[in-house]
Order: structure tokens, then sequence, then C-alpha cells
């Protein structure tokens, strides 16, 4: 489902601030997977992700989703096939706006826009039954304004309408870091159910090992922009906290105080 083929990304070329981000990046996921990516910070996560977003250009290689080349296609014309969940609850929703409006946009998302009704009333039911399936009574707020809503709502309206079109990918960015830890775990729990539900292909940055561990069929660890681990299947189901920090530092080659990991339990 998505191809990452050789992808380099330097910041600030040539100057002082020099970054190199990504170097040689290779990833493939098949329809389906749930892959969790943890690592260091600078470790070229969120560049990755937003390589794939199309948020900048990469330097050199290759994005493949579903057989469409990415690679030179703008970020604006990717919305179509993807489908995103910021770290900030603020972002990915029109604060000013209704709930069910909100939804309207992301049912619209792609799309050209006409001159008519802005939203149907089967559309309306629709945004009801889908609100209704998140279990937090937001199902009776659908004229309330967005900005009214806690992180943890905020977060599952944005998880509603990044997959309410089946994204071809699902991109799940830290989406829980902002929130307390009984908040973060129901919207893991909501995220779970989404994917499964819609059969959706994710990516997922976490600095939680626990929620990296738990949650998808595969998980990745990066470092200095590349790929040094990759577990999936009966190997992730069983793996541990520890083995995975052991993993690390057998890795890197370096104690996990030294490289300042900030993972999470």
């Amino acid at each position: 489902m998505l191809e990452i083929q050789n992808v380099y990304k330097t910041f600030n070329k040539g100057t002082i601030n020099e970054k190199r981000a990504l170097r040689g990046l290779d990833l493939h996921l098949l329809p389906g997977d749930f892959v969790t990516v943890i690592g260091g910070n600078g470790a070229g996560k969120s560049t990755m992700l937003n390589a794939v977003a199309g948020v900048w250009p990469v330097d050199e290689g290759r994005i493949i989703l579903d057989g469409v080349d990415l690679t030179a296609i703008p970020e604006h014309k990717r919305a179509q096939y993807i489908g995103r969940v910021f770290q900030d609850p603020m972002l990915g929703t029109a604060p000013n706006m209704w709930l069910e409006e909100n939804l309207a946009l992301a049912l619209r998302r792609g799309k050209h826009r006409g001159l008519k009704w802005g939203i149907s009333n089967e559309e309306r039911e629709m945004f009801r039954a889908k609100l209704s399936g998140l279990g937090l009574g937001l199902e009776d707020r659908m004229t309330a304004k967005v900005g009214l809503l806690s992180g943890g709502q905020r977060q599952a309206l944005t998880l509603l309408m990044a997959s309410l079109k089946s994204p071809k990918l699902l991109l799940l960015d830290e989406h829980t870091a902002a929130l307390d830890p009984a908040t973060a775990q129901k919207v893991m729990d909501l995220s779970d159910k989404i994917v499964a539900e819609n059969n959706l292909t994710t990516m997922m940055i976490t600095h939680n090992m626990s929620h990296a561990i738990k949650h998808g069929n595969r998980l990745i660890m990066m470092n200095e922009g590349k790929i040094i681990l990759d577990v999936r299947g009966e190997e992730k189901a069983h793996l541990t906290k520890k083995e995975l920090m052991d993993a690390f530092q057998q890795i890197v080659g370096a104690g996990i105080e030294s490289d300042q990991v900030l993972l999470s339990k």
C-alpha cells in the first residue's frame, strides 16, 4: 500500500544548521498494516510522516501510495488519499464551525464544490450515527462549535473526520501526547476501533512504549533518519518494554540516558 523508496531529506543544507533528517529511508507497508513508530527526538519520525503527507518535498527517493507516485504531488492534492490526526487537538478542525459542518468538510475533501445546501438530511443522519459510535454523546451536540469540545472529544472527532472517506493511509502523529493518561487510552481504543472497522493502513508515531507495543501489528524504531528495528507478528505480540530498550542499546551502542530517547512507559 505504501512504498517509501530510498528517501533523503536535509534541512538548511550548506549552513551551520544543516540537519540530515532522513538518510536513505526505505519502508514498505502492506494493505491493512498498522505500524507504530518510535525513536528518540530527532530520529526522523515526524519528518517521515511530513514527507509522506507532502508538507515538504524530499531531496531524493520516491513515495508511492497504492500504485500512485506521490513524490511530486503537493500536500493539498494528497488529501484525497491521506487522513491525518495531529498531536495538537486544536489542529485538524475548524473551531468556530459546528460539528456537523466539520464532518461535511471532511466528507467533501478532494471533491469539487457546487452551489447546493451544505448538508443533506441523509448526510446529517449518517453523521449522527458515526458520532454515536464514538460513545461520547457528541451525536447530541452536532450544532455545537468544535472549539467548545474537550481535547479528548476533539481528537475523537478528528479521528472520525480523518477516516470518514476511508483514506488509503491514516497518519497518527503523536495524537494522544497532549492528553491525560485516561483520555489518551480512550482515544487509543477509538483509534483501534476505527482502524479495524475500516481496515485502514495506518502509521502512528508515539513516545509511549506501551502504546507502541500494544497497538498495531508492526513496530518500527528509527534513529538518525533510518529504521533500525522492524518487529511484526508474533514477535511483536510477545515483545516487552525491556526487550525493546535493550534492542535499542544494542543497535545504537549507547546508553538510554546519554541518548535522551525520552520514551515513556
